[in-house]
């Protein structure tokens, strides 16, 4: 599969040490690796479709200070989709409102029919850009329903609701921002954690330090904003379990569209 991390900060916060153990993952983890600095003026986003550890632009990039209030990063271990910069995460994009989003994915999609059609509309080949297109399209269409923008609690809703139905039967960890909150969401016991200090929330598939990481919150949606939960959705009880034979189904499945 992947890693993803990703912070909610009250003030910008500098994440090189977190962020060498982070990309250090990569021998397991070889096929893409990607940084987001998000901020409510845009994202800033680097990627490339090679091992983390032989980056140089990395390498270079890591000696100096990477601070943002919401950071996003991914390592890639590619199950869906070829060893290209188009599959490389994070992916990004405005919704009709001139809003940026920007979403990283660890997990697979079995079987969800509303992503179908994506596979003829996304530049590349992986079920996380379709998660993508799949939730700008929603909160578009709800918003042209409302004749406005949503307020944070009507998207909050939007999403709890949507995740809830995609979770069952696939793996669903998700980290993703409009500029102003983080959302994630696992469904997969023992692959997502979080660490809260001094006004910052960390959150990894797996620790990045000897600090006090906990589980995170399972099978429900989790917003925060400026470094602290602030929002917390439905538990759905979809637990995703890891499967040989469901891996197999899959590459079976997507062989043939």
């Amino acid at each position: 599969m992947c890693e993803i991390f990703g912070v909610s900060s009250l003030n910008d916060f500098t994440a090189n040490e977190y962020l060498k153990t982070f990309y250090s993952h990569s021998d397991f983890h070889p096929h893409g690796w990607g940084l987001a600095c998000i901020s409510r003026n845009g994202a800033l986003i680097e990627k490339e479709s090679i091992k983390a550890s032989r980056s140089n632009y990395l390498r270079e990039r890591l000696s100096q200070p990477v601070s943002a209030k919401i950071l996003l990063a991914h390592i890639r271990y590619a199950t869906i989709g070829n060893v290209e910069y188009k599959n490389c995460h994070p992916f990004t994009g405005k919704d009709g409102s001139g809003r940026r989003w920007t979403l990283i994915h660890n997990g697979t999609i079995f079987d969800f029919a509303p992503l179908y059609p994506y596979t003829k509309k996304q530049k590349g080949d992986t079920d996380s850009e379709r998660i993508f297109l799949y939730l700008m399209d929603m909160l578009n269409e709800a918003q042209r329903k409302n004749g406005a923008r949503l307020h944070f609690e009507e998207r909050f809703g939007m999403f709890d609701k949507i995740i809830s139905e995609m979770a069952a039967g696939n793996k669903l960890n998700l980290l993703f921002s409009d500029g102003k909150y983080l959302y994630a969401h696992t469904n997969c016991k023992g692959t997502l954690h979080y660490l809260e200090k001094n006004g910052v929330t960390l959150i990894s598939t797996r620790p990045l330090s000897d600090e006090d990481w906990q589980p995170f919150p399972f099978a429900q949606l989790i917003a925060f904003n400026k470094g602290r939960q602030v929002k917390a959705g439905t538990v759905h009880n979809h637990e995703y379990i890891e499967s040989e034979e469901a891996m197999k189904l899959i590459y079976r499945i997507f062989a043939n569209l």
